[in-house]
């Protein structure tokens, strides 16, 4: 199990409990969120290793992990699961997203303010550690995977013409 960003506590535990279901399908975990103010949802973002996920991979996946979460009963609300894929300007919740994802721009918030801000968007250099280089104008930024709250892929022409070139990354 690989840590996901900006997970609350609740989050962590339903991540202990689908990551290995949804491996054992045959998927990657990409993004697993609860929450909403009315109707609360679970959102589960996978995709298969090859980056692909059809509509009936989703439908697949989704079946299996109503399954799991009727027989474990771990939340008590009334709720909607959704599970989908990444999508193009996808989220980037680990830190090997980062590594596959070099060269093209992304947006972070942080938790915290650094260097005097709290958003930064730029093109992603490398990932040294746990540090994500991001090239920002002239300037490098180095910013330390726990402090990103959330991130994504910069829907851009580059990012458009990988996606349409290598079609089993993103479906």
């Amino acid at each position: 199990m690989t840590d996901l960003v900006a997970l609350t506590t609740f989050e962590r535990r339903l991540q202990r409990l689908l990551e290995p279901v949804i491996y054992d399908q045959g998927f990657m975990l990409v993004r697993l969120r609860f929450g909403g103010s009315r109707k609360k949802s679970l959102q589960i973002m996978a995709e298969k290793t090859d980056g692909t996920m059809t509509v009936g991979d989703c439908a697949t996946l989704s079946e299996s992990l109503s399954h799991i979460l009727d027989i474990e009963d771990i939340i008590a609300l009334d709720y909607s699961l959704e599970v989908s894929s990444p999508g193009i300007d996808r989220p980037l919740t680990k830190l090997e997203h980062f590594e596959r994802w070099i060269g093209f721009e992304a947006k972070l918030e942080l938790f915290d303010i650094l260097d005097g801000r709290r958003r930064f968007k730029g093109i992603i250099q490398k990932v040294i550690g746990t540090t994500i280089h991001l090239a920002i104008d002239d300037e490098t930024t180095a910013i330390t995977f726990s402090l990103i709250s959330n991130a994504r892929l910069t829907l851009s022409d580059k990012l458009l013409q990988f996606t349409a070139a290598t079609p089993t990354q993103i479906s």
